[in-house]
């Protein structure tokens, strides 16, 4: 009994990524938000110091 290698590896297929521009727009979003954040509480601590 032999034993075949597979040696059809020029033909795998790339498949199409999706794109991730909405992705991307929603990481900056939550980001920009997160730092607004932290930031208004830092003035509200040091204005009430």
């Amino acid at each position: 009994m032999k034993t075949q290698l597979n040696t059809n590896t020029s033909k795998t297929k790339v498949e199409k990524e999706p794109p991730l521009k909405g992705t991307l727009v929603s990481v900056l979003f939550l980001g920009f938000f997160l730092i607004f954040t932290w930031v208004s509480v830092y003035f509200l601590f040091l204005n009430r110091l």
